[in-house]
């Protein structure tokens, strides 16, 4: 528990004091946003305003992980597990793809950063690495960091996803990989457009993930095979990643809260998908994070459905996407906006941790009292 509790502390000191130096290089550098002339008019007073800010979030969640896990290694309370560090990578794969994106914007001066189909290659690059090296590393239990069953609170044994001969199978586990690695990236990616929302919801589901990993810590099959253990390689570090994830969001929302003094830009909000997505692999939750982290699947299913009903109707669902836009065009000033999805966001996370615990309760017959 001191180990989780200490890499939040960690990442979150990194963080709060790492950004204002990132406020002071860009600014004097004069690199800053761009907006969009087709968004809200309000949001053209932030042109300037500098970003790149999810640099002090990586570091904060790198110097936190580093720091506890070498003392871990150190004392033999703990130490670096596969698990952590393939889940760790994916989110710095991500973040370096977010920042050859923000670096193309602001110093090559290209508004629209790296292509579609860079970006994409980019993801699907990613995905495969991980998807194939998520399925190895057999612990002494014969645990991998993942498994090809498709999970909730915990692996659902008769949905395989990879059926069928063993390559085919591969094939269509990557496959859903990348589906799920580029779905959460893009979406944390499209709720980063309010100041502090994508921060602050971030908080909220990485905070759910520091209680799961630590209650499947707790309840790891290996202390024994008993009713409601969870059969989870390297709980306890997964743990500690989400907590440095938890700090480093709220340590950067310090200065992302409206009027943010600086913006996470895609080299954050991509890493911090990669980090969702790689947590719901590792920890045996896909579907489960679909309610945790609920208020991003919103936003990227408002952005699905305005393209569709606009290229079958000609016409906008929305006044404009992702939601929060269409609220805001609605005449919500934009941190009530913020603050109501901050809510929507823990209230999700809230339930998911619910659902988790409620799930333990009934395997194992324990009271709730």
């Amino acid at each position: 528990m001191i180990q989780i509790m200490a890499s939040g502390v960690i990442s979150f000191l990194v963080a709060i004091f790492f950004t204002p130096w990132l406020i002071r290089y860009f600014s004097n550098a004069g690199k800053g946003q761009e907006i969009r002339e087709d968004g809200p008019k309000s949001h053209l007073r932030k042109r300037g305003t500098p970003t790149m800010g999810g640099l002090a979030i990586l570091a904060g969640i790198v110097i936190a992980y580093l720091a506890v896990n070498t003392y871990g290694s150190i004392t033999g309370t703990g130490g670096f597990t596969v698990s952590g560090i393939l889940v760790l990578g994916l989110t710095l794969g991500l973040g370096a793809l977010g920042f050859a994106d923000d670096f193309i914007k602001l110093f090559k001066a290209r508004n629209l950063g790296l292509n579609k189909t860079a970006k994409i290659v980019g993801q699907l690059a990613l995905a495969l690495a991980f998807g194939l090296l998520v399925l190895q590393f057999e612990d002494s239990n014969g645990l991998t960091p993942a498994t090809t069953h498709l999970s909730f609170v915990r692996d659902i044994p008769t949905f395989n996803i990879a059926v069928g001969p063993t390559i085919i199978g591969i094939i269509i586990f990557l496959v859903f990989m990348f589906i799920l690695i580029a779905a959460w990236s893009n979406a944390v990616n499209l709720t980063d457009g309010l100041d502090g929302l994508a921060a602050g919801s971030t908080a909220f589901v990485m905070g759910a993930y520091s209680i799961i990993t630590f209650w499947q810590f707790r309840n790891s099959c290996e202390a024994g095979f008993v009713a409601g253990c969870y059969q989870v390689r390297d709980p306890l570090d997964l743990a500690i990643l989400a907590a440095a994830g938890l700090g480093g969001s709220l340590g950067f929302l310090w200065w992302n809260a409206a009027p943010a003094k600086i913006f996470m830009g895609d080299t954050g909000s991509l890493a911090l998908g990669g980090l969702v997505a790689g947590l719901s692999v590792a920890t045996r939750t896909e579907l489960l994070m679909i309610i945790i982290g609920a208020l991003f699947v919103v936003e990227a299913a408002s952005v699905v459905i305005q393209v569709f009903v606009f290229k079958t109707t000609g016409k906008r669902f929305f006044r404009m996407a992702p939601i929060h836009h269409h609220f805001e065009n609605g005449g919500w000033p934009e941190t009530a906006v913020v603050i109501r999805f901050w809510l929507l966001a823990g209230m999700a996370a809230i339930t998911g941790v619910g659902i988790f615990y409620g799930e333990w309760l009934l395997t194992t017959g324990a009271s709730i009292l």
